[in-house]
């Protein structure tokens, strides 16, 4: 390895670090007491103990920064496990797969996930990506529901727009931290929202509750 290739993977190095830290720091500040009213770019850069430039060069502006802290999120909850849920053959097996996937995530940070979505609707920028990634969940059931369609038959295509309307409620984060909130489990959290979303789609193939 030449000198010159050597300096550059440590600049590289040091550079990932730094971004990695001040993602940490985003989401230290939005745990925080305080929340996301102390949330800006200068108190990012205070919290990560970098210069405010710094965090403007690795994400460019606040939504840019808020579009990393979506991703590191998502790779804390294990979203990466999503597609293999569309891997299924079985549609109604690919709902419980998709289902578990994101009682997982909101499992895994709820805290800052709930403060991140309560801020949506006064920040545009924290809506922004919340609405983006909501859409992204829609478009997902909109797949399982046409794939229940036309291997079940129901909801029959006059009924899809509902059924996808009540799974997009059923696996909100609103509902997980509501069910949350009584002391269950993500386990029985993820059974009781399988159930619902199963009766809702008209089948009786309801897992068991015990």
């Amino acid at each position: 390895m030449s000198p010159r290739s050597y300096n550059l993977g440590k600049r590289r190095a040091a550079t990932d670090q730094t971004r990695a830290r001040i993602i940490v720091a985003a989401r230290d500040l939005v745990a925080a007491e305080a929340g996301l009213p102390e949330f800006s770019m200068d108190a990012v850069a205070r919290q990560a103990n970098v210069a405010r430039m710094t965090v403007y060069y690795q994400f460019a502006s606040k939504l840019g920064l808020l579009e990393a802290l979506y991703d590191h999120l998502a790779r804390r909850g294990q979203m990466h496990l999503l597609p293999g849920a569309f891997q299924l053959p079985d549609p109604l097996r690919a709902l419980t797969a998709f289902i578990a996937t994101f009682i997982g995530f909101w499992s895994s940070d709820r805290l800052v996930i709930r403060r991140l979505r309560g801020m949506a609707a006064v920040d545009p920028d924290v809506e922004k990506g919340i609405r983006a990634r909501d859409e992204r969940r829609r478009h997902g059931l909109r797949i399982i529901v046409a794939r229940l369609t036309d291997h079940y038959g129901h909801p029959t295509p006059g009924e899809q727009d509902q059924a996808i309307d009540i799974l997009q409620m059923l696996t909100s984060f609103e509902t997980f931290d509501w069910l949350a909130a009584q002391d269950r489990t993500a386990e029985r959290i993820g059974q009781i929202v399988e159930k619902l979303a199963r009766t809702a789609l008209g089948t009786s193939e309801t897992p068991s509750l015990s």
